[in-house]
Parts: structure tokens; sequence; C-alpha cells
């Protein structure tokens, strides 16, 4: 039975039939049939109940919910994908957009140009830029909405070569929050692009975005071992690692994730479950047996547990990672900037990775550099381009009642690294965002005032304000 929370604000329900005879698409209410099906988003910790939701078939409709949300006082998100750790895309007791209908994707192969709607996913850009043999530096997880990714930043197996989703925004539609539809591009508004490369869902609605592609695949080399963690095997991996990617070229994309050898015996003999891991994953943006090469010290490292490793589709080495991330789990992941990655800060990110309460759980060290550090203040808001390590503990697990548990254990590992980082963190991983606006101006260092500025300028009642939310200046 549906728990509906109610908004404080009354609507009218002459005015409710109005605004729903405006649309093109379809209004959901909490009496309809579809509305369980329509509120729900993929963290399973996330239950919340809107007033009306708004499935958009074409950019009228999203203006008007737009000015709906805004002329009623109503709590207004933003779905795309509905992918967002923290659940942004909903709400209790207001109005939900949903992009999902304005999927859209379509590539210019010789201007290398690929425009995407809001509500399309990784999945959907990859497929049809691999058509052309292009690539979009997206995600890693192929159900992902690319709107939230690529406002919060977007790393992936692409970034050390041609940068973060962001910085390959070359333009926009936006609706913004009086109702307007304004492009954006670096020729035309370019402030606002600035603030959509990194900035979050502050400044409006994008309908549409406008990527630079790159040649890569069909096929690509992937590096997809679980090597042994148990007792000082754990640290030397990631010393190893390290080592490895200080002289890596560009193309080399890649992380090392700590865990257990989860149970799951299509994948793993029973004699390893349980057992401790250091999983290297790397791609390589480029010829495949040039990455073969390349990639072929990370097997190479010790005895594997299992290897994965080799020569896939493009389309495939992006969807790796889809089967550990199903709709439902309960997550909570955090991140944090590190600006250095000696023996101990080694010790200690091994040290809480042991601790995990989960077996679905790992601890991440993403390795940044190349192309996201080229890009300067003045190409995007993007922040944390200086560092050249970012730590991404994701609790995964399944029984609400190991939330505190699990909770506990993310928030355990960033306030033990604090000390070892520039405060800076990857966005679209930032818990509940529980710290507030303390922790955007962090994340955001210098760049929170201008940040603040464009806010006032374009939303400047903070419509949008249920994301990784920058206060009007």
């Amino acid at each position: 039975m549906t728990v509906f929370t109610p908004t404080a604000t009354a609507v009218r329900g002459l005015d409710v039939e109005t605004f729903a005879r405006q649309l093109n698409g379809r209004l959901i209410q909490p009496h309809d049939d579809a509305y369980e099906e329509a509120r729900k988003v993929w963290n399973g910790m996330i239950n919340r109940y809107p007033a009306y939701i708004v499935q958009a078939a074409n950019v009228a409709d999203v203006v008007a919910g737009v000015n709906f949300a805004r002329e009623n006082k109503l709590p207004l998100s933003v779905r795309g994908g509905g992918h967002n750790v923290a659940g942004h895309a909903t709400n209790d007791g207001g109005l939900v957009i949903d992009l999902a209908r304005l999927n859209e994707v379509r590539v210019d192969p010789q201007k290398r140009i690929v425009r995407a709607g809001g509500g399309a996913t990784i999945g959907m850009v990859d497929a049809a830029a691999q058509a052309h043999g292009l690539a979009v530096p997206l995600g890693v997880v192929s159900a992902t909405g690319i709107a939230g990714l690529t406002l919060g930043g977007g790393y992936g197996w692409l970034s050390r070569k041609y940068g973060a989703s962001a910085n390959n925004l070359v333009a926009a539609e936006v609706v913004t929050a009086d109702g307007r539809i304004v492009y954006t591009s670096e020729n035309e508004n370019f402030d606002l692009l600035w603030g959509l490369r990194g900035g979050g869902g502050n400044f409006g609605i994008v309908t549409e975005f406008i990527y630079r592609a790159y040649p890569i695949g069909p096929e690509v080399s992937v590096a997809f071992v679980f090597h042994e963690g148990e007792g000082e095997k754990m640290n030397e991996a990631i010393r190893y690692y390290r080592d490895f990617y200080a002289q890596a070229p560009d193309e080399v994309n890649g992380l090392v994730a700590l865990g257990v050898i989860p149970p799951h015996e299509e994948l793993f003999p029973a004699a390893i479950h349980g057992r401790p891991f250091a999983l290297f994953v790397a791609l390589y943006a480029g010829p495949a047996d040039k990455g073969q090469a390349m990639l072929q010290p990370l097997r190479e490292f010790g005895r594997p547990l299992a290897d994965f490793s080799g020569v896939m589709p493009y389309v495939k080495a992006q969807q790796l990672f889809d089967a550990d991330y199903p709709d439902g789990l309960r997550y909570y992941w955090k991140s944090l900037n590190l600006t250095r990655l000696d023996d101990e800060v080694i010790a200690r990110v091994v040290a809480q990775a042991r601790r995990q309460p989960s077996v679905l759980s790992t601890t991440d060290l993403w390795f940044m550099g190349g192309a996201i550090n080229r890009f300067g203040v003045e190409d995007g808001a993007l922040n944390g381009r200086q560092t050249a390590f970012l730590i991404n503990p994701e609790a995964n697990w399944e029984d609400p009642a190991g939330d505190a548990a699990n909770i506990a254990w993310v928030r355990g590992i960033i306030a033990d690294l604090a000390e070892f980082s520039d405060g800076g963190r990857y966005l679209n991983f930032a818990g509940f965002q529980e710290e507030g606006e303390a922790m955007m101006q962090q994340a955001f260092g210098p760049q929170y005032v201008r940040l603040a500025a464009l806010k006032r300028k374009y939303d400047p009642t903070n419509l949008f304000r249920l994301n990784q939310n920058v206060k009007p200046g």
C-alpha cells in the first residue's frame, strides 16, 4: 500500500487538470496504477513519494513542469537515469520531471559530434557512437544516465586520454528556472556551459547534451585481474599498480579495487570465496594489440586468483561492472581526492578496507592524471584536476539491518584519510551530502564563489536545489 507524504502546498485539482492537459507526455499521481513503478530509483535505500511525476515527451513538457513547480512552490527533482547514489531524482511531496523518453542519440561522424537527449543512458550513447567507430568519454556502468554523470564530472575508461565527460561537453540545450529554453556553447552563453561542466544540476534542466567523440574500438584491450590480498599482498598490489601508472601513457585508464571474493559460483570457484583481493582493472584507449602488450604487466603481478582480461568490443568493456550494481541493492558511496599514495596512506587504506561489513562492497582507488589535469579552471567548474588519486569506498549491501554499519564504514574511511586530501571529492560519489554547504565549498574550492554568482544569475530562488546544491551567491 502506498504511503503518500503530501506536499505542504496544496494545488487545486482544477490547476492539476489544466497542467495535465498541457502535456504531450504523461502526468502520474499517487492514485495511478503506474505510480509505484514510476517513483522507484536505482538505490534501494531511497524510498520517496512525489506528488506528481511528469514523464516528459518533449522539451515543452519540461518547460511546463518547471513552470508548474515554480508557480506552486513544489520541491522539484529531475530524473535522468535515476542512478544517483543520493537519490536526487526523486523527492517527497513534490514534482519529478522524468526525462527517460528524451533519449534520442544522433551522431555526426564527420564532425565527431554526438547529440544525446537528457534521458539517454551511457549504453545508448555507446551503441550509437560505436556504430561509427566513435566513443564519448563517459562512466563505467552502462545503465547510468548521462545527465547526472556529466553534470557531476564523469570519470571513466577514456578520462586520462580525453578528459572527463564534463570536459567534452561542447554545447547544451537547457530549460532554466524561469521556464526559458537557453542554448549554450563555447560561443554562446559560455558562462552557463562553464557551470554545466561539473557544476551539477544547479542551473537548469539539460534536455540535450552535445559532446566531442573520439575514434575507439571496435575492440579494445582490457585488464581485469583479481590478485591475492592476504597479509601484505594487498599493500604490495597497490604499490605495484601505482608504480605501473606512473610510467603508463595516457591511453591507460583504470583503478584498483579492494574487497573479498563474493560467493558467486559461476565466476569464482568455491575455494576462493571470501578471500581478500586487489582487483586490477584497466582499459587501453588505442589499438587492441598494442593494449595487450601494455597491460600485460598487470596480469603478471603474483599469481592471480582469477583473470578475466582480454580483447573485447568496447561496448562490452563498458558493461563489465553492470551486474555488480543491480536495481534495488542498498548503496552508500563517498569519495575523496588524495594528494599522495605513499606507504603511510596505503597502510591506512588497506586497514580500513579490511573492515568492510558487506562482501559486496569494495574500496576503489582511481588513478587520475593525463587529460583530466590539462583542463584548466577557465574550461569548466569541475574541480580536483590537480590531484592524482581518488579514493571511493563503495558500500553495497542487501539487508536494511546493515544500514548503520555500512554507512559508518564509508564515513570512517573518509574521516581517516582527510589529512591526506585537499578536501576535494567527486560529487557524484558524495554519500547523501549530509555535510551540506561546507562540503560543497570544499569540493569546489576557489571556484565556489564563481558558481554561486552563476547560480544567482540563472536560478536566484534555488528552484533547482535537490542536487549537489550551490546556493545563490
